[in-house]
């Protein structure tokens, strides 16, 4: 018996994967939530299938989303990154990368850690949230508003409402999966 997946992930295996195996799944990593971040960022605008399809040369480029390493980035790393063609090369995205692990490493000072800081807009657990149809989930929310208001205070770049919401979807902030796929039970 086939299992039941959320409508948007069906009929592509690397979606279907990451579906199954990643998305939605509670994070407290903040090597994997900034990971997570920067995607959200590079997708704004295109596809996460788009961005799924590149992450493994985003790994490579970006020395594994270390962002110690980001955050010093200089020009030369910066015009290089501009040339690869295996990611996105979007200037301003690439800018901000540097820019939003410096603001990260910032937020580790003052909370000990993004996870900390990011988890206590939901008090430290998912919401819970009911869709019988992915169509059905909203594209922000009050909350993302307000945690995309906060980010930018400090200084990242791309984190609209939007964005903070995927985010918030693919880190386990949020449950929306829907109500009768697989894995809504269990996140």
């Amino acid at each position: 018996m086939e299992k039941q997946r959320c409508g948007w992930c069906q009929g592509d295996a690397l979606y279907e994967r990451y579906h199954d195996e990643e998305w939605g799944v509670p994070l407290r990593d903040d090597a994997r939530l900034f990971e997570f971040l920067i995607l959200e960022t590079f997708q704004a605008g295109l596809s996460w299938i788009t961005i799924l399809r590149k992450r493994e040369n985003f790994r490579r480029a970006l020395d594994n989303f270390d962002y110690h390493k980001i955050a010093q980035y200089e020009e030369t790393k910066i015009q290089s990154l501009l040339q690869d063609p295996g990611i996105i090369r979007n200037k301003l995205k690439i800018r901000a990368t540097v820019s939003n692990a410096q603001a990260f490493l910032n937020i580790q000072k003052e909370f000990g850690s993004f996870s900390q800081y990011i988890w206590n807009f939901v008090d430290g657990k998912p919401i819970r949230n009911r869709h019988k149809h992915y169509k059905d989930a909203p594209a922000n929310t009050p909350l993302s508003d307000t945690i995309s208001k906060d980010l930018k205070k400090r200084g990242f770049k791309f984190v609209g409402s939007t964005v903070v919401y995927a985010h918030m979807q693919a880190t386990g902030m949020v449950n929306d999966h829907e109500i009768n796929c697989f894995r809504y039970n269990e996140v």
